[in-house]
């Protein structure tokens, strides 16, 4: 059964084609663990088990003719419930969003099913995504994998729980200050977080456009490198409901093209202070990058400390005040967690249109600064985030708390607003048996040089390894 519910997207795929495994026999295997395990992880928010099964008949039907195969043909994956799959509800964690069923799907999961992938559920979030850690008054808090006292992060904590339990052989998340990569960390598995519009956000909620269109992009998460290059190889591809999106084509990273590349190990006063494990995890990588051939060097930027305070302009005050706005009138129904953020980030900042318009134009100006300083060194390694996962209950806004993400998750967010490629790579343990990934950090649209360089940490690394659940 672990070849089945631990095997990577290649290895099911291939066996299927070869007749090795059937579609019906993956599917009911990865049904049997999340039947054993929603109880302890609580991962899912829907689950379609009966039309997962119809989806696994139809693959196994036309394999038996000899119809063509698309890449994922018989993958079971599973989506964030903020993502449109038409007839599921797709509820974002909160009671305000709770009747709400998407009527199509979002052009990302009907790329996945185009490709033959059988999409089994969508996972749990915390309230309109706008936590560190996954819990909401509809549906409750998701656990990690690796122990079931920590949380899985957030906001794409139920994807994560499920792909790194054997539930789902991979998925879907969405990112707007970590939401993919720190979660991944958290979990021990590989997210990436792509330039905005290099997959479309289309069918995402909150919905995503203009100044918010950098902040906030969606993204594929699995066990390993190569399984999320698969799925951001479907997925990838301009739409048209996306503002941001581009016909930027698909690259193929040779040997040549990263022989001798120069990586830096970033250094910045701005983004805090790791834990030891965590420094050493960039460390190791660093090592394992050398072994390899590549010139690793230290490489400071400078300016990410204002990054970081014009996304929380965005993140916190602009999107906590449309939150607001939107719910006049039904507050109650709000889980505390929402409340508390919507009461900190609204009062924090008075908002007037000239210093919006004045944000808007200083965030294109950090970009391009940034950018400027990453013309010879083009990616660069760091911490996901300051620790390992929490346990329940700590993840929080509050100003000199251990866990206030504004200062725990500062080496995510900067990308968010420079709107940079970013991938989290499982490297190390701490001292408690949790995860501890690192950060990859490319230049905007080179995501498949980033994902390289991943695999390369990952190749030097070893075998992913499943927790003991």
């Amino acid at each position: 059964m672990d070849k089945i519910i631990f095997g990577t997207i290649a290895e099911i795929a291939a066996r299927i084609r070869a007749k090795k495994f059937s579609p019906v026999e993956v599917v009911d295997a990865h049904l049997e663990q999340v039947a054993a395990l929603q109880p302890k992880l609580n991962a899912f928010v829907h689950l379609d088990a009966d039309g997962a099964r119809k989806q696994a008949r139809a693959a196994e039907a036309a394999l038996m003719r000899g119809e063509r195969m698309g890449p994922l043909h018989g993958v079971p994956l599973t989506i964030k419930s903020c993502i449109d799959a038409a007839g599921w509800p797709t509820p974002a964690g909160s009671l305000l969003r709770k009747d709400y069923v998407a009527q199509t799907d979002a052009p990302l999961v009907a790329r996945l099913r185009g490709a033959g992938a059988i999409i089994l559920g969508n996972t749990n979030t915390p309230e309109y995504l706008m936590a560190y850690e996954t819990d909401n008054s509809l549906s409750g808090k998701t656990s990690n994998p690796w122990n079931l006292e920590r949380s899985a992060g957030g906001s794409s904590g139920g994807e994560v729980a499920a792909i790194a339990s054997g539930c789902s052989a991979g998925g879907v998340g969405s990112d707007g200050g970590g939401s993919i990569r720190v979660p991944a960390h958290f979990c021990g598995i590989c997210g990436l977080k792509p330039t905005p519009g290099r997959i479309p956000a289309t069918g995402h909620f909150p919905g995503g456009g203009g100044a918010f269109g950098w902040i906030g992009v969606v993204g594929p998460m699995a066990r390993t490198v190569a399984d999320v290059r698969a799925l951001f190889e479907v997925m990838a591809g301009p739409d048209a409901g996306d503002a941001l999106s581009a016909p930027v084509p698909l690259r193929t990273i040779s040997k040549k093209d990263v022989r001798g590349l120069r990586v830096g190990i970033l250094e910045s006063d701005a983004l805090g202070k790791a834990t030891a494990e965590t420094t050493a995890a960039v460390e190791r990588a660093e090592s394992l990058l050398t072994e390899q051939g590549f010139k690793v060097e230290r490489k400071r930027l400078s300016g990410l400390d204002c990054a970081i305070e014009q996304w929380w302009y965005f993140f916190g005050p602009v999107i906590a005040s449309l939150i607001r706005d939107g719910a006049v009138g039904r507050e109650e129904m709000m889980t505390p967690m929402l409340r508390e953020y919507l009461a900190l980030a609204t009062a924090e900042t008075a908002l007037t249109y000239d210093d919006f318009l004045k944000a808007c134009g200083e965030r294109d100006r950090l970009r391009a600064e940034i950018l400027r300083q990453m013309n010879e060194v083009t990616v660069l390694l760091s911490p996901v985030s300051t620790g390992p996962a929490f346990k329940h209950g700590e993840g929080n806004w509050r100003s000199g708390a251990k866990e206030n993400y504004r200062d725990t998750m500062r080496y995510s967010q900067w990308l968010n607003l420079a709107g940079f490629p970013g991938f989290s790579v499982p490297v190390g343990m701490s001292r408690d048996g949790l995860p501890i990934g690192v950060q990859v950090i490319g230049r905007p649209y080179e995501e498949e040089l980033v994902l390289a360089v991943a695999e390369a940490i990952e190749r030097g690394r070893g075998p992913w390894q499943a927790p003991n659940i």
